[in-house]
């Protein structure tokens, strides 16, 4: 489903500049690489199937943690996505993301920490408590929604592995299946995603590991099994399809700081006052609400959490640090 308004960016703007320039090199990937087949998947990955889609992954409803806006949609969250592994166009994830393998599935925890181990995925699900959270979650292309995740607070994952003293940052590396996602075969980013925070953010209570939305398992097109949610930064860095995190002393690249640094800097929080490079921030879209004739909403601040997090960023120029 696609959504047009005489306030939406062009068509160059919607994605960053080098994704723009090599949409053409995604359609002849495409056809060159169907033969890549599914490289670094054992037999027993290609053997079992992803949960039925549907499948219920309730949680308790969160006061602490609800945005008091309408939720988006359950139709509009799941089939208007930025998920590059699977292309560039917002109705690519959902066309792709059925192939994509999430059984069985590990996730490793590594780096600056007392006890490093791999999770299992069924693991996971059962280390705390789950609750339901409705986030505001924004776009950096000046679209957003609101969406019911299911899943708890990082920092219940990280305490599990005890980091140690020198532990300062946390890096998020993503998936990568190249039989089931067709964007790995260009040149967008350096595969796979990676995505970094500091402990501090990373440990802070709003900071989401989800396993679902709107009471039932994610879908594949929104980073299933297990991804980030960090609802005061831009989406980007909500990685999905989580393989591997690593606690460091120094601060990770992450892919869009290496691709576009001018545009993408480490931290990446909601300001409405600094400008991407080539749109305003200053405003914004509502997905399934705000159409044609509705004029744009103002961008809050931490994209309306600076209450809870504003003191994370004290004395910080936050123009630099963007």
């Amino acid at each position: 489903m696609r959504f047009r308004s005489r306030h939406d960016p062009r068509p160059s703007e919607i994605t960053p500049l080098a994704i723009y320039q090599q949409r053409r090199q995604l359609l002849q990937a495409g056809l060159a690489g169907a033969a890549l087949g599914a490289a670094g998947l054992s037999s027993t990955a290609r053997a079992q199937p992803a949960p039925p889609v549907g499948q219920a992954l309730p949680g308790k409803p969160n006061p602490a943690f609800t945005a008091l806006d309408r939720p988006t949609s359950r139709r509009d969250i799941t089939t208007y996505n930025n998920f590059y592994e699977f292309g560039t166009d917002k109705d690519d994830p959902v066309r792709h993301a059925g192939k994509m393998i999430v059984r069985p599935w590990t996730v490793s925890i590594e780096g600056e920490v007392l006890k490093p181990r791999e999770f299992d995925i069924d693991d996971l699900l059962r280390l705390a408590p789950m609750e339901e959270r409705v986030y505001r979650l924004r776009c950096v292309e000046a679209w957003s929604m609101v969406i019911p995740w299911v899943g708890y607070s990082l920092s219940h994952l990280l305490q599990a592995v005890q980091p140690t003293g020198n532990a300062k940052y946390v890096r998020f590396e993503t998936a990568m299946q190249p039989q089931a996602m067709p964007g790995l075969r260009t040149r967008v980013i350096a595969w796979p995603y990676l995505e970094g925070l500091r402990l501090d953010e990373a440990m802070h209570p709003l900071t989401l590991l989800a396993f679902g939305l709107y009471g039932e398992v994610l879908p594949n097109q929104n980073g299933a099994p297990l991804r980030l949610v960090v609802p005061w930064k831009y989406g980007f860095k909500s990685g999905k399809s989580l393989v591997r995190i690593r606690l460091t002393e120094q601060p990770p690249v992450t892919s869009w700081m290496r691709s576009a640094p001018s545009e993408y800097g480490f931290y990446a929080n909601v300001n409405p006052e600094v400008d991407h490079p080539r749109w305003s921030q200053a405003t914004e879209r509502r997905i399934g609400e705000d159409g044609f004739f509705t004029p744009p909403r103002r961008t809050l601040m931490f994209n309306g959490y600076a209450d809870q997090v504003a003191s994370l960023y004290q004395g910080m120029d936050l123009r630099a640090n963007y």
